[in-house]
């Protein structure tokens, strides 16, 4: 079989999760080449996975590595940049959350890659997480009745690198980091229906001394459709990753969780190797789970994308996606810090999403 190559960009947390998953469950590609900026990084990444190419530039790793596809598993701050690149070299680009770290970065990252006609997947998992796509598929039965409400939380005690506490590379705190997951999945529940306003609180509580970013976030999405979606994320949260969703109807409800509902529950008098993401410990009560990474959506949205460039299909989720759930964002900073709500369309005239609830300001302009 003539495999799709793929060179992944970063040697970290998401990317071992995506060699998983390449190597598990997409026998139809082949990763020819990864990137990691400390060399060292790169060739232990490269053995570790029996990858035979590594670079310690990006660009080559792009231009040069033979590759088709573009994994972008970098810092958010990287993601234009790479993406420009990408689609300058004629290459088919799947990209990890958020798209971009500003709309302005989001609309050229698009139009680069239609210019180039190459495809621009925005790699939300949680649309293909299994438990989440068979809640979904239930409420387009007709199982609830309509829809007037969603929840999605997302809690843990902190990220994986210290990139992610620097709002200058991040963005932001945790609402860049996981609160895009929570309204992309609103999106794709309610089909793209357009959003009438967002309201959020948010604030730092556990990591004050790390971050100037939020650590702990509640935000509140009205559709014009007339659902409110309530999005809850942390990295205020201890006893490892919690992630669950609620759908309510007129005619029903329904519950699912990737974490706690998919683990074996253990206890440990003297503690073990792995319970779980973000779990940091193993002794007494613990919830031990399994095929995590399948659980979360992760080898589905990706053997969607090779799919797509293999059979020339637009992707389920496309940087349109991408670039509408960080509209959403900027909004819910600047409700935050003007303590209002924020109707849509919304364009925001700051540098980062987190500039509008540090400065206490809309649009730019203080309240």
């Amino acid at each position: 079989m003539n495999r799709t190559k793929v060179v992944i960009l970063g040697a970290g947390f998401i990317s071992d999760i995506h060699l998983e998953c390449y190597h598990r469950f997409i026998p139809e590609a082949e990763v020819v080449a990864v990137y990691a900026r400390n060399p060292e990084k790169a060739k232990a990444f490269a053995e570790k996975h029996h990858i035979p190419q590594w670079f310690d530039d990006y660009e080559k790793a792009i231009r040069e590595s033979g590759c088709e596809v573009v994994d972008i598993c970098l810092p958010n701050f990287l993601h234009a940049k790479v993406t420009l690149i990408a689609a300058d070299a004629r290459k088919h680009i799947i990209i990890e959350k958020p798209l971009a770290v500003t709309l302005e970065e989001a609309d050229a990252m698009i139009a680069a890659c239609q210019q180039s006609k190459v495809k621009l997947m925005y790699a939300e998992e949680l649309c293909f997480a299994p438990k989440y796509e068979r809640a979904r598929h239930l409420v387009k039965e007709g199982a609830v009745g309509e829809i007037y409400m969603l929840k999605q939380s997302e809690k843990h005690s902190g990220p994986h690198s210290d990139w992610f506490y620097d709002i200058n590379l991040a963005g932001g705190g945790v609402l860049m980091d996981m609160g895009c997951h929570a309204l992309g999945w609103f999106r794709w529940m309610l089909g793209n229906a357009p959003v009438a306003s967002v309201y959020a609180t948010m604030s730092t509580v556990l990591h004050k001394g790390r971050t100037q970013g939020e650590d702990n976030s509640v935000v509140i999405v009205e559709f014009q459709n007339g659902v409110t979606a309530v999005a809850e994320d942390s990295w205020a949260k201890h006893g490892g990753m919690d992630d669950r969703s609620e759908i309510y109807g007129t005619g029903g409800v329904i519950y699912a969780d990737l974490f706690m509902g998919n683990s074996a529950i253990t206890y440990s008098k003297n503690g073990y190797g792995y319970a779980m993401e973000k779990a940091d410990t193993t002794q007494g009560w613990s919830f031990t789970v399994f095929e995590e990474v399948f659980n979360q959506g992760y080898p589905h949205e990706l053997k969607h994308f090779i799919e797509c460039v293999r059979e020339d299909k637009t992707p389920l989720v496309t940087g349109e996606d991408g670039r509408a759930v960080l509209e959403i964002i900027y909004a819910a900073y600047a409700a935050a810090g003007a303590g209002k709500k924020i109707t849509l369309p919304f364009t925001p005239h700051v540098a980062k999403p987190i500039d509008l609830w540090l400065n206490g300001s809309v649009d730019g302009v203080s309240e």
